[in-house]
């Protein structure tokens, strides 16, 4: 029988893959790699950040002298250097950490799925910022929770909300450091208000801090997890403070828990790569990142003070936007009649791309909100960007 002739299968998926949706940022960035696109919308670090050399070098030390080690299978809890380094490392913000309570995964949105698995059922109670990460929101919707958002203003979540909204949820997910959309930063008095309020409740709090070493001045504000590191999940990555190709990252976490997402761990992918492990480990073990964020850091700052100018010269009374203190991101309000997404039909056209607001909210989603970032683009092209941006939107006024 001529394999052309087999009738098509009918494929009948899972409910859960039923409720399973593309991430919209990853489906913009299909469009932004067109050459002409000036683009705001990845939340993607500056490849003028990558230590090429001093990876390839790491690769080539570790091929070199434990090749065969490093190319077989590994533990499922990772790579013990470098657990016992990320432990070290974490212990300098004022708690001891051990290395037993780390588990290296295959980037921070692993570490999201795996949370969502051990600690979401169907119907739990979740709380989240508003608006919130949207990798986060996505790798938790699989599991069918019942989202709660919490209230913030201009400085972030507002911990005392939480009493009102907390009682029996599962977890609560947080970005406190340059938070992912809005670059909010929460300040030291709001972080103790909510690892106390969260602790009270007996609600796990996740503390997702992927861009907390990269603050524009000053040293980074103090962790969650130094502040109850019983109550407090610690989600850290490699991905904006050395290169997101290697796909690594970390949770730390009581050790019970810390368990249960190696059990996961196992069931999804084994391990995460040893070879990228001990690469990676090679590449920080003698204080490496202590030299190189402060390069990106400025690169940053630098990049952020152009668009910040930029918003000031070419956008429009009624248009507002946050100032962040590091990270990557800007988070634009536009008066309420306008709708960020059919905006953006607009900017491709004119060859600039953002990410619409509304999928960071879980809840009630803003229209009229969008992120900006300012990373990868040159200052050039972010004046351009921002310009064409501004008359758009003042055509709409």
């Amino acid at each position: 029988m001529n394999n052309d002739q087999h009738a098509p299968i009918e494929w009948r998926f899972s409910r859960r893959a039923q409720k399973l949706e593309s991430s919209a940022i990853r489906e913009i960035l299909k469009v932004t790699m067109r050459p002409e696109i000036i683009s705001f919308a990845g939340g993607l670090p500056s490849p003028a950040t990558f230590p090429v050399e001093h990876m390839r070098a790491a690769y080539e030390t570790v091929l070199s002298k434990q090749g065969k080690v490093a190319l077989q299978y590994g533990p499922s809890d990772g790579y013990a250097p470098l657990r016992e380094w990320v432990a070290d490392r974490l212990t300098r913000e004022g708690t001891r950490i051990e290395p037993d309570q780390v588990l290296m995964v295959s980037g921070s949105q692993q570490g999201l799925d795996l949370l969502g698995k051990v600690l979401i059922d169907e119907g739990s109670k979740v709380l989240v910022e508003t608006p919130s990460y949207l990798g986060a929101l996505q790798a938790f919707s699989v599991y069918g929770p019942q989202f709660e958002s919490i209230p913030t203003d201009d400085g972030g979540l507002l911990p005392e909300t939480i009493a009102d909204i907390g009682q029996g949820a599962r977890l609560l997910y947080a970005l406190p450091n340059f938070q992912n959309p809005t670059g909010r930063t929460l300040s030291v008095e709001r972080r103790h208000a909510l690892v106390d309020a969260c602790a009270r409740l007996g609600v796990p709090l996740i503390e997702d801090d992927p861009y907390g070493a990269l603050c524009y001045r000053g040293d980074p504000l103090p962790k969650l997890l130094g502040m109850n590191p019983q109550g407090v999940i610690h989600m850290g990555s490699f991905s904006k403070v050395l290169t997101p190709g290697i796909r690594l990252g970390y949770v730390v976490a009581p050790q019970p828990l810390v368990r249960k997402l190696e059990q996961a761990k196992q069931a999804t992918d084994l391990h995460t790569a040893q070879l990228t492990q001990m690469v990676v480990y090679e590449a920080v073990k003698d204080g490496f990142l202590d030299q190189h964020i402060p390069t990106i850091r400025k690169l940053y700052a630098d990049q952020c003070q152009v668009m910040l100018s930029a918003l000031e010269e070419f956008f429009p009374a009624g248009t507002h936007w946050t100032r962040p203190e590091g990270g990557m991101f800007i988070w634009v309000r536009l008066p309420e009649h306008i709708d960020s997404m059919k905006l953006l039909d607009e900017a491709i056209a004119q060859h600039v791309a953002f990410v619409p607001g509304a999928p960071f909210y879980a809840n009630a989603p803003q229209h009229n909100t969008l992120r900006l970032s300012f990373v990868t683009v040159s200052p050039e092209k972010i004046r351009e960007g921002v310009a064409k941006l501004g008359k758009l939107i003042a055509a709409k006024l």
